[in-house]
């Protein structure tokens, strides 16, 4: 972790090719999602991701959402906003937050 690394990253101490994005789209979630502590149900999902633009932050999204069990079934809006995270190396998603809604 770099220290003061927003506002290195801010004035161009630090330099990365990736941008950071939120999703929020609405989501089913067929059964529990351990690494998300996420119960079955509709939702919609909040994400922060670093990645080179916003396409590919989509497909970052998706490919979660394969491979862990929840399906997107609606819009996905895409904001740019400030991190709370450092960048990395290569394109991640983190800080996930489901909230349910009933149908």
């Amino acid at each position: 972790m770099i220290k003061n690394w927003k506002l290195k990253l801010r004035y161009g101490k630090i330099r990365t090719p990736y941008k950071h994005y939120t999703l929020i789209t609405p989501v089913s979630i067929s059964e529990y999602i351990e690494d998300f502590s996420a119960r079955p149900g509709t939702a919609y999902l909040g994400a922060k991701i670093w990645a080179t633009d916003s396409d590919e932050a989509v497909v970052i999204l998706e490919d979660i959402g394969e491979s862990t069990g929840y399906a997107i079934t609606g819009s996905i809006e895409i904001y740019d906003t400030a991190p709370e995270q450092e960048p990395g190396d290569k394109p991640y998603a983190y800080d996930f937050k489901f909230t349910y809604y009933e149908e």
